[in-house]
């Protein structure tokens, strides 16, 4: 096969293709099972049977209750539920929210929004792995404080953060405590009581299921204003006409990773190790931005001294190979990463960096195809390059 014509595709981090499986579910809801779920008649109430039944499927897979899973279109439009409307619904009790400084760009730009209607927000600092420590979060509540919103695993580094600590600190005070799940979500098991978590985002288009459909997970009890007025859909939390197909998708996509998930950390944690084996023995002046232990088994984030990382994407595109110099939400942006930035890293160490994300249908002939190549690209970029 001739080099050029090669498609790997290693930014699963980004999004993922939907697995043949959840097309096949998928397709019956666009064509003779298209009814609205807010019909009283039949086409309408077969498309509300498949919601509820999607709806009770992932609220047992997070030991959930069917009534406190809202579905939404996005993981951005859930994490800006959760800062909007609890912040809103809350504000009699207080106006301090606390994030780190590493949360998806969804939740920073949320809390500074906040911070011009009023709000106070502490941005709390991570070590130089990208892990945050549970102690600084417990001396950062205050009285006032009514949320603490700590994302499961990092987006970029694959950092995995200890929310289950963080989720007795805030329960120990009295505090609502969130956690954006979309990179872990499916992939490892989550118990919502046993982590002590109020509220939970995850998102169907990381795990294989189709764009538009994500959750929001809301505890019993717990008051958050809606961001979306209309028709009184998902309980009055979320108006908007159902995504019946992506929300049907999105439970295939769950069921799915319940039968594979432990095959699937085992094999793409053993490309994963490959992939980092291969790079560090065959390029010089390489290192890995946060750790390797206690990570995702699926994100590896290198920068590679002395050159530019968007010319690294280029250079492997050029030869086939997909991957990212961050977050795709916001790669279109000249401006640092704001996660590199938390590491402490220096301007030409962010600007030499690369994401792989490896995922299910990611091979070992691909990544032996990435090793043989991506040294020979570093090489010719270090010799063109004026650093």
């Amino acid at each position: 096969m001739d080099k050029r014509s090669k498609k790997i595709y290693l930014d699963y981090a980004a999004t993922t293709p939907c697995d043949p499986q959840v097309v096949k579910a998928v397709l019956p809801f666009l064509s003779e099972k298209f009814g609205n779920t807010s019909s009283i008649h039949q086409f309408g109430q077969n498309a509300r049977k498949a919601l509820e039944k999607s709806r009770r499927f992932i609220a047992e897979e997070l030991n959930a209750k069917r009534q406190e899973i809202f579905f939404t279109s996005s993981a951005s439009e859930s994490n800006n539920m959760v800062l909007k409307g609890i912040a809103f619904a809350n504000k009699d009790k207080g106006k301090h929210i606390i994030i780190t400084q590493i949360e998806h760009d969804c939740i920073i730009n949320s809390a500074r929004w906040l911070e011009n209607q009023g709000f106070h927000i502490t941005r709390i600092s991570v070590d130089k792995k990208g892990k945050v420590d549970p102690k600084k979060i417990e001396k950062s509540i205050k009285k006032d404080t009514i949320l603490v919103s700590i994302m499961h695993a990092n987006n970029e580094i694959g950092t995995i953060q200890p929310i289950k600590e963080i989720g007795e600190i805030c329960r120990n005070k009295k505090v609502l405590f969130h956690t954006d799940a979309a990179q872990t979500f499916g992939k490892y098991k989550i118990d919502v009581k046993k982590l002590n978590i109020d509220l939970l985002t995850a998102s169907s288009h990381k795990i294989y299921g189709p764009k538009g459909a994500a959750l929001l997970y809301v505890k019993r009890g717990v008051s958050i204003e809606p961001l979306l007025h209309g028709g009184g859909h998902e309980w009055g939390k979320r108006s908007s006409t159902v995504n019946v197909p992506a929300i049907v998708g999105f439970s295939k996509a769950v069921e799915i990773y319940q039968k594979k998930r432990k095959k699937e950390y085992q094999r793409l944690g053993k490309l994963k190790n490959k992939l980092i084996k291969g790079v560090i023995r065959n390029i010089p002046n390489v290192k890995i931005n946060g750790s390797v232990p206690g990570s995702l088994f699926n994100i590896i984030n290198f920068r590679f001294l002395g050159i530019e990382g968007e010319a690294i994407a280029m250079h492997l595109d050029i030869k086939g190979i997909a991957v990212s110099t961050g977050s795709a939400c916001s790669s279109e942006s000249l401006k640092p990463s704001h996660v590199l930035q938390a590491l402490e890293l220096k301007p030409e160490e962010i600007h030499g960096s690369i994401r792989f994300s490896i995922g299910r249908f990611t091979t070992e002939k691909e990544i032996n195809y990435v090793l043989q190549v991506l040294p020979g690209i570093i090489k010719k970029l270090r010799w063109i390059s004026p650093f």
